[in-house]
């Protein structure tokens, strides 16, 4: 058989079988997509908010594969364009999300890499060159500045990315099934001067409840830290009926939000300690 009728043969073939091209955007990739578009529209960012962030880290680290333009990002988020590991590494640093979750959503999972390398039965032996972490070491966030978008209050406990070693014995005081961290956004002006903008703050999850108890001063008042419709804040509250009132401090102007609870807000536990800079040469520019 000539080479002519061997191409003939092989169409015939691919018709009858029906044979198509295998799809390189898979539903795990649309899938993957629509998390990361869910993940900038929780944050109110805009697709040009996310392209001058990512051009920030392209220059911060001197390589523009870091930089999301405006189609590329679209691309990703509805036509299940898989990104590169720059512009992933872009934008979980824009949308505070763990690196290695991104990854398991475009089915890459990181714990599995020694299990593959051993399942391999690669003959020549070779050291595994994989991190682990020894007994008396444990990983806890050190460094949350890159992973969430400083203007808004974010709930840092979600979104940690940034991890360091941490001797394990410096964690027998602390309570940690019970004890969250938040960081409230550089335009969150809602509680100053109690809790400024740029805030870091500790919250205790086991204190979800309001507390009547009579205070003498807006010092000794109950602070809680609260998810709502549109993101977190940090506030006094009280409870009328099925409402939860959520109030600022009166220096910020703004007026009560007003809830159905539970429903429409969650009230995620008690500030229970504050670590802030005092710049007096910060100004707001705006009013909430």
């Amino acid at each position: 058989m000539n080479s002519e009728h061997q191409a003939q043969a092989v169409d015939s073939v691919l018709k009858t079988e029906k044979v198509a091209p295998p799809r390189q955007d898979s539903a795990r990739m649309y899938e993957a997509g629509r998390n990361l578009r869910k993940l900038r529209e929780q944050l109110r960012l805009k697709y040009r908010d996310v392209e001058e962030a990512s051009q920030k880290i392209a220059t911060e680290h001197g390589n523009q594969e870091f930089a999301i333009r405006l189609s590329r990002l679209a691309d990703i988020e509805n036509k299940g364009t898989v990104p590169s590991i720059y512009r992933l590494y872009s934008l979980s640093a824009i949308y505070g999300m763990d690196f290695g979750k991104v990854l398991q959503w475009y089915g890459v999972d990181l714990s599995g890499l020694l299990a593959d390398a051993v399942r391999l039965g690669i003959e020549q032996t070779r050291s595994l060159n994989f991190q682990t972490h020894a007994l008396k070491h444990v990983d806890l966030p050190v460094d949350f500045v890159r992973t969430a978008d400083l203007r808004k209050t974010s709930y840092l406990s979600r979104h940690m990315q940034n991890w360091g070693a941490v001797p394990l014995s410096l964690l027998k005081p602390l309570n940690l099934r019970a004890q969250r961290y938040a960081f409230i956004g550089t335009e969150d002006w809602s509680m100053d001067p109690l809790i400024r903008p740029g805030s870091f703050i500790q919250i205790d999850e086991s204190k979800r409840h309001i507390r009547n108890d009579i205070w003498i001063s807006e010092h000794d008042r109950p602070i809680y830290f609260v998810e709502h419709r549109q993101g977190f804040r940090c506030g006094w509250c009280t409870e009328r009926g099925e409402f939860l009132i959520l109030e600022s401090h009166p220096t910020s102007h703004a007026g009560p939000e007003i809830y159905k609870h539970p429903g429409e807000a969650e009230i995620l536990g008690q500030v229970v300690g504050v670590a802030m800079r005092l710049d007096p040469a910060k100004k707001r520019h705006k009013r909430s």
